[in-house]
């Protein structure tokens, strides 16, 4: 069998395990480069190196089984005894029917090493010993029973070294998870983060000393946090490296435990820096924790009192298992008051901490779904307990502590279900029939679901949906739609990806690949951006037939637009959205919560234009400004070029007419480019590439030294060169310093492809290629005097105007014109666009280059090529766990919607940080609703006018409700305004005519209405928002 899937016939047991510390594997960047942002290099390592036991292959073995090939572990054992049966299918997407009474264990290592070749798979499908756990970093149980999960657990934490123990189930609506780390576990980085860090601005000599800090950012340090002090002038006994205690932090400032009455005074400068302290934590063994758990982890704390019942719930249904030999069955309220029964008796024999009360409906809802592995909860749970595993293989992040409770009986419809109704119908959704009954099922087969996005987070939908049985009836479809194809980096967490798709149509691999797992999945695969341009695919007839729409984006614009449109069909919308090992979903509900765009995050903080150009002091300014000055110098220039050379008339007219600084700065680099920069041979390229050196990292930094010296003073006589601000040195080339060399070489071969010159086999080898560099003459560079160099942090632009931009502009066509009559017929140039995600382009070498050489001015930390793609290139850190978790939430919420009836106090919002772990469940922000009169209306809202009216039927429509319009607009043109005497004539003109005669708006033919915006007041004159009015015609 291929994958490492062959049966040793004595014991049921392959392993393909290596010994951990052997040769260490190259990670491949491009495929983890989203989840190395989140691990690092040494956390990817260790995870290489480990080797993972599952068992119980059920649905949520599935999915912790999937996100740990997708994370790279080492070796994936998989254990299960069972075979595989219909009641699978509604939690498992690694079996089919093709495989009904084959091992579980078996049928799941096809499809799990298509994902990662890589991880070694294997397979044991007779029962377990325990003996057989010391082959493993980490084992994980979903299917055990107590007693044998504390003998497994006491034998890994007495394990030396202990092996890590995780115990999880899920039981229709309800979930746990269970951690034993062993006797003393080292995390070594508690959440992830960077080290905080603060720039200097002061330091007392003082006992204890303060010190202060620029007030670019607020300081993030907390009380009792070590930091370390570098590059500190004066005072520089703190530049020990020694971590020091703070105290008393503030936005600014803080205090640390040391006398420096008699240290040096404080010059300037100075960077203080976080240390990141490791904590041991000390696990309990399973059976002490039982009787003594500790504090649970909440997930929401209007459910503060549930988890200590669960607790005791969880207990009482294996003992019912054992008692009976099977879970109570779906329905059956003898099982269920015997489940009831055996609980009380629990809590009853508890010495102290006894449970005053028992919700008797909420242990009846445990015992009907006892049986069922639903996707939702498999998928949310498969992405925690993915998260503890890569957490006890690497000590990065702060484990589960130690018990976790879950339910969302909110989930259940809001009618009470007939237990017939929850009777198995042979088919392949009886698990989750066991739980929601016969009648959602089929609502949630006819749902019609529009997925906006394909990729991380709409491969793990497509693979809920389709388990789940959305729009797999004769009534159902599921559209999806993304304009993207599909990457090397997209393998490491888009599951329904493989690498022979690279290159193809996300939305089409996806939807392929979600019909194996469920064949009656009616899916259709667009390759439109969904956009105003997209209006006539996704036209009113599409939006007015959606059940519900699911969000898969990673953008906020696209966001933006899909909540509008939501909002305007009133359509509900399930958004969710992961950063590393965060995640958030929001519920978007017609009538009961407020949108998506109500509420926004504050836009990022960008650097001033005179940080970035003159004044660094970040490695991130450093990389913005080279990303800026590839796209200059390899895509815009080159385009403006083109643009101009397609229609020079046009062009120079057009820059002519603007005659400002900016067209003046623009001319001159189209000059610069056709004349004296431009290239013909690749050794013009090198000489490019050199002199392009010299200018930004030696004669730059020379003349801004010349004109502000490292004594300057500002107007009001303080220190020039005081932070934030870094006094920068000149580079000089070296032909022996690599990093040189490098730098010219991208810049010599990048600059060869947009002049369209080929390149000789000899250009990429270090040796031959700096020979040719010494081959360039460097003119000396002497500084200038009265040279303006932008100091004032609210410029937007470095051009500056001058009273003769004309006259430039006019001198500056006439040698453009000049350059161009000696150029050969059909000349232009070859734009570059910037593309991280290609290792042999160069792209990274060169901008890595620019930033590491600027980084050096001005004695700032250089990084490596990754850690510059993920800064330069605006990388979005991604992991598959907190992504299955994601849409795990969503999906728990998608039942509320399909079924159709659940008040808000039902829904959740949800924010989770795996990496704390920190789960925050909340009832969404109600709508806010605008009463006047006897009515009431929301954001949600949208009248509507039928009939084809003129004018004066509209103004008397609303005249109807109380209201008084005195102005109608359509888009930004004016159709009425009552203080205009003409508009009275248009009066019995048809609406739709006043739209085509006076907006000259030509309506769409899939479009049978339009939208005006009518300004009104009541009698009292006073204004009343009303809202959106749609005004149809035939």
């Amino acid at each position: 069998m291929a994958g490492g899937d062959s049966i040793n016939g004595n014991n049921g047991v392959t392993n393909g395990k290596a010994p951990i510390g052997g040769a260490q594997l190259e990670i491949d960047e491009d495929l983890h480069s989203r989840q190395l942002a989140v691990y690092g290099r040494e956390t990817m390592r260790r995870l290489f190196a480990s080797n993972i036991l599952i068992s119980g292959m059920q649905g949520l073995g599935a999915e912790i089984a999937k996100n740990l090939v997708l994370a790279g572990v080492k070796s994936v054992t998989l254990h299960d005894t069972g075979t595989v049966e219909l009641w699978d299918f509604s939690g498992s997407f690694l079996s089919s029917e093709e495989d009904l009474g084959k091992n579980r264990a078996l049928v799941s290592v096809p499809k799990l090493q298509e994902l990662n070749n890589t991880v070694i798979i294997s397979t044991i499908t007779t029962e377990l010993t325990k003996e057989q756990l010391s082959d493993f970093q980490a084992v994980v149980f979903t299917d055990i029973s107590l007693e044998k999960a504390i003998e497994f657990d006491d034998y890994c934490h007495q394990h030396q070294p202990p092996i890590a123990f995780i115990k999880s189930e899920v039981r229709g609506l309800f979930g746990s998870v269970f951690c034993d780390f062993g006797p003393e576990f080292t995390v070594l980085d508690v959440d992830g983060e960077e080290p905080h860090t603060g720039i200097i601005a002061s330091i007392s000599n003082d006992n204890p000393a303060i010190v202060s800090c620029v007030d670019d950012e607020r300081l993030e340090f907390q009380d009792g946090e070590l930091v370390v002090f570098s590059e500190v002038l004066g005072m520089t006994e703190l530049n020990d490296r020694k971590p020091r205690r703070i105290k008393n932090a503030r936005p600014y400032s803080f205090t640390i435990e040391e006398d420096t009455s008699n240290y040096a005074g404080y010059e300037r400068g100075g960077i203080v820096t976080q240390v990141k302290e490791p904590k041991v934590l000390k696990f309990k063994p399973l059976q002490q924790a039982l009787k003594d758990p500790g504090d649970f982890l909440l997930s929401d704390f209007s459910k503060f009192d549930r988890p200590p019942l669960l607790h005791l719930a969880f207990q009482a249904l294996d003992k019912f298992t054992v008692e009976v030999g099977r879970p109570p069955l779906a329905g059956s309220e003898e099982d269920a008051q015997k489940l009831i029964a055996l609980l009380a008796d629990i809590n009853n024999s508890l010495p102290d901490g006894r449970l005053e009360e028992i919700d008797p409906k909420l242990i009846r809802s445990f015992a009907f779904g006892a049986r069922a592995v639903l996707n939702p909860m498999a998928a949310m749970f498969g992405g925690i307990v993915g998260q503890e595993v890569v957490k006890a293989c690497s000590g990065k992040f702060h484990p589960l502590f130690q018990f976790f409770y879950f339910d969302s009986v909110e989930s259940l419809p809001t009618e009470s279900v007939d237990p017939n109704d929850l009777r198995p119908l042979n088919s392949r959704y009886d698990a989750q029939i066991s739980v929601f009954g016969s009648k959602l099922q089929k609502k949630l087969e006819d749902a019609k679901v529009f997925m906006v996005g394909s990729g991380a987070l709409g491969c793990e939908f497509l693979k809920n949906v389709a388990l789940m049985g959305v729009s797999c009836g004769d009534g159902g479809k599921l559209t999806i739609t993304d304009d993207d194809v599909i990457e090397k980096s997209n393998l490491s967490r888009q599951f329904l990806f493989r690498d022979w798709n690279i290159g193809q149509a996300k939305s089409t691999v996806a939807a392929t690949a979600a019909s194996f797992i469920n064949r009656r999945l009616n899916i259709e695969a667009l390759q439109n951006r969904a956009s105003p341009e997209s209006e006539s695919v996704f036209d009113d007839t599409f939006w007015e037939n959606l059940s519900v729409v699911i969000n898969a984006l990673d953008n906020v614009n696209a966001r933006l637009y899909i909540d509008q449109r939501c909002l305007y069909f009133q359509r509900a919308l399930l958004e969710s959205g992961t950063l590393g090992a965060k995640c958030n979903t929001q519920m978007v509900i017609p009538h009961l919560t407020e949108n998506y765009g109500a509420s926004r995050d504050p836009p990022e903080k960008q650097a001033p234009m005179c940080t970035l150009h003159s004044f660094p002091h970040n490695i991130h300014h450093c990389l913005t400004w080279a990303r800026s000055e590839f796209e200059g110098l390899l895509e815009k220039t080159p385009t403006e070029v083109n643009v101009y050379l397609k229609k020079p008339s046009e062009y120079i007219s057009a820059m002519k007419q603007a005659g400002d600084a900016q067209a003046r700065d623009t001319l001159e680099r189209v000059l610069e480019c056709l004349d004296s920069d431009k290239c013909d041979t690749f050794q013009d390229c090198i000489t490019w590439a050199r002199l392009k050196f010299e200018d930004y990292f030696a004669n730059r930094v020379k003349q801004l030294t010349y004109t502000f010296p490292e004594d300057a003073a500002t107007n009001n006589g303080a220190r020039f060169w005081s932070a934030p601000k870094r006094f920068p040195r000149p580079l000089e080339f070296s032909n022996q310093d690599l990093s040189h060399i490098n730098f010219v070489m991208a810049g010599a071969i990048l600059r060869a492809e947009a002049f369209g010159i080929p390149i000789p086999n000899w250009a990429k080898s270090s040796e031959k290629f700096a020979e040719a560099v010494d081959k360039v003459m460097v003119p000396d560079f002497l500084p200038k005097n009265n040279v303006r160099i932008v100091t004032d942090e609210a410029a937007t632009s470095l051009a500056t105007a001058s009273m003769d931009d004309a006259d430039v502009i006019n001198e500056l066509v006439m040698k453009l014109e000049a350059c161009r009559e000696k150029l050969a017929p059909g000349y232009k140039m070859n734009p570059i666009q910037f593309e991280k995600d290609d290792d042999t382009n160069y792209h990274m070498e060169l901008v890595t280059g620019l930033a590491n050489m600027r980084a050096r001015n001005y004695s700032i930390p250089e990084v490596d090529k990754l850690k510059a793609k993920l800064i330069a290139g605006k990388i979005i850190p991604a992991i598959a766990t907190s992504t299955a978790m994601a849409t795990g939430l969503v999906c728990l919420e998608l039942y509320k919607v399909i079924d159709g009836s659940h008040k808000i106090e039902d829904y959740r919002n949800t924010f989770a940080n795996l990496a704390l772990p920190l789960f925050s469940m909340a009832e969404p922000v109600p709508t806010k609703v605008i009463k006047y009169q006897d009515m009431s209306w929301s954001v949600w809202d949208r009248w509507i006018l039928k009939g084809s009216p003129t004018l004066r039927e509209l103004l008397q429509w609303l005249k109807n409700k109380g209201l008084n319009a005195y102005s109608i607009s359509f888009g930004s043109c004016l159709l009425f305004n009552s203080m205009f005497p003409k508009h009275k004539e248009r009066m019995d003109k048809k609406m739709v005519d006043l739209v085509k005669d006076v907006a000259k708006f030509e309506l769409p033919p899939y479009r049978s209405h339009f939208d005006v915006v009518i300004a009104c007041e009541d009698d009292e004159d006073n204004d009343v928002d009303i809202p959106q009015v749609s005004v149809y015609y035939e």
